[in-house]
């Protein structure tokens, strides 16, 4: 499988790229730009609280990335966004149920001016830095149980062509 360019639509199916792009309004008296509603922010369940946080994500360098295991938050969209000095990060997806549907397997590169959503459900991968390291702003809802966060190792390992 081979990585490509992280777009709106063809991430759609997954979640949302989150960008200053598109339509904008003028804010606080002019001096600034805001671009409202980006993603959706989902909580499903009640003792959930929003967890901000920031991840410090190790470089990977090679051609190849191999997809070892995906995980899932079931009941909780999760949203990245790279702090600045942030490059590329590898986005890898899955939809499915209890388990991840690896025929809808797909890879993004996601820029350094871009962050993203994972619709609640959406099987991923841990964000990889590409080159470099990686400072991302995380938020998600989290309780402290298994329900946080499930993980699943594939029985056969994909790869990621990043050429």
């Amino acid at each position: 499988m081979r990585a490509r360019r992280l777009a709106p639509k063809a991430y759609a199916p997954y979640g949302r790229v989150i960008a200053a792009a598109g339509g904008a309004k003028d804010a606080n008296m002019g001096t600034a730009r805001r671009w409202d509603w980006l993603a959706p922010l989902v909580n499903k369940r009640a003792r959930a609280k929003a967890n901000l946080c920031v991840f410090r994500c190790k470089p990977f360098r090679g051609d190849a990335f191999p997809v070892k295991l995906l995980e899932r938050h079931a009941k909780s969209t999760q949203v990245f966004l790279p702090l600045p000095g942030a490059g590329k990060c590898l986005v890898v997806v899955a939809k499915g149920g209890a388990k991840p549907d690896l025929s809808t397997l797909a890879a993004f590169v996601m820029e350094g001016a871009q962050g993203i959503s994972y619709h609640p459900g959406t099987w991923h991968h841990p964000m990889v830095a590409l080159g470099k390291s990686a400072d991302l702003a995380c938020l998600v809802y989290e309780d402290g149980t298994k329900g946080d966060c499930e993980v699943v190792e594939l029985e056969k390992p994909r790869s990621v062509s990043l050429g």
